[in-house]
């Protein structure tokens, strides 16, 4: 089954001027998408192969294949000076794309002796439009269903996702945290992976992590940071002014494949949580808007799920609902408190209406408006 990917466009357009990088979770597609723009695989390169990794660190890079694909060189310690010294190089004769996860996102964390080589592109999960361009109800409960990673998306079994779910799993927790050395006690890391999708939706309370695993809650808060860093799992802040009484130190934990959870409640509010983000850095990735993915809470727990800033300034909120019978007061109470210009309650039903202040609209409808924002500006 063959998959528009979005960010492909946009990524042809910077091949030819700048080193191009994909990061985004394991098995998300980014070798796949990678190899769109190979003739042959002898434009393929793997860190994993010996006599790759041999031609890759001399730098005997044939030039005359004009573009080639690097695949998991972040594995190597001095990653960042090999891929500087290979585009000073041959910047007017190859084109160069690197593939990897956690130790690509790096680069966006300051200063760096690739600044101005490269463009940073994320690759998520699917989202409904690069599946299906007509946005049909069975399509997204497909999504539910499956989760948005291509292997098990394409299979359709429920069998065949449970079996790929325990090898990413094993392979997220042995592999990458292994590579990443940041982690001594694999072990109650792996607990920590099993804990986490009971989590999911509520604020996030570390002291309760901490006492069930019996370690510190410091070490606590640093594996859920290498857990981010490896896509298993992402936080959102809080968003507040001082006209309500906002929680401030809270956050909400959801998981890359939202497909992992079974409550109906908590993974049609992760899947949205998803498909925003993939919103949020397509915008930063293509536009280069500053954007923000948050959710509304009080110290009255009232609450609103997402809240999606753009610049710095709300553009709109986003309450999920399974059904869609009844709209939550609370999206009443902030309409009138806080400076968001379009409040929506998305949900799973058939009906669709507006009262006059809030939007009540299918997943599928509130979607479509989001794919006619994500254009270049």
């Amino acid at each position: 089954m063959n998959f528009t990917r979005s960010i492909r466009n946009y990524i042809e357009e910077e091949l030819s001027s700048r080193m191009i990088l994909i990061g985004g979770p394991r098995q998300v597609g980014k070798t796949t998408l990678a190899k769109t723009f190979l003739k042959s695989n002898k434009q393929y390169f793997s860190w994993d192969d010996l006599e790759d990794r041999t031609l890759i660190k001399s730098h005997r890079l044939d030039s005359s294949l004009r573009t080639i694909v690097l695949d998991e060189v972040h594995k190597y310690t001095r990653w960042r000076m090999l891929l500087k010294g290979l585009y000073d190089k041959n910047k007017e004769k190859l084109s160069v794309l690197v593939t990897g996860s956690a130790r690509l996102d790096t680069l966006r964390k300051g200063g760096d002796s690739l600044f101005g080589r490269y463009r940073y592109f994320r690759l998520h999960p699917l989202a409904l439009h690069e599946i299906d361009t007509k946005l049909k109800r069975s399509t997204t409960e497909d999504l539910l269903r499956y989760g948005g990673f291509p292997e098990p998306f394409s299979k359709k079994s429920q069998r065949m996702y449970r079996l790929w779910k325990r090898e990413r799993l094993s392979r997220v927790v042995y592999q990458d945290l292994r590579d990443l050395d940041l982690v001594k006690d694999l072990s109650k890391i792996e607990l920590l992976v099993d804990l986490l999708p009971a989590k999911v939706g509520s604020p996030l309370s570390i002291k309760s992590l901490a006492e069930d695993l019996e370690v510190s809650p410091n070490t606590i808060s640093n594996w859920i940071q290498v857990l981010e860093m490896i896509y298993y799992c992402y936080r959102i802040l809080p968003y507040g002014t001082s006209k309500i009484r906002a929680v401030k130190k809270s956050n909400k934990l959801y998981l890359w494949d939202w497909a992992e959870l079974s409550e109906k409640g908590y993974l049609f509010e992760n899947f949205v949580a998803s498909q925003l983000l993939y919103y949020c850095h397509f915008l930063e990735d293509i536009n280069g808007f500053k954007m923000e993915l948050r959710f509304i809470r009080d110290t009255d727990l009232r609450e609103v799920d997402f809240v999606v800033l753009k610049d710095g300034k709300p553009i709109f909120a986003v309450e999920c609902k399974h059904g869609d019978k009844k709209i939550s007061p609370h999206l009443h109470y902030f309409k009138t408190r806080l400076p968001i210009p379009i409040f929506y309650q998305v949900h799973l039903g058939q009906d669709e209406w507006d009262d006059g202040t809030i939007l009540v609209r299918r997943f599928e409808t509130f979607w479509k408006d989001r794919i006619l924002e994500l254009v270049p500006a």
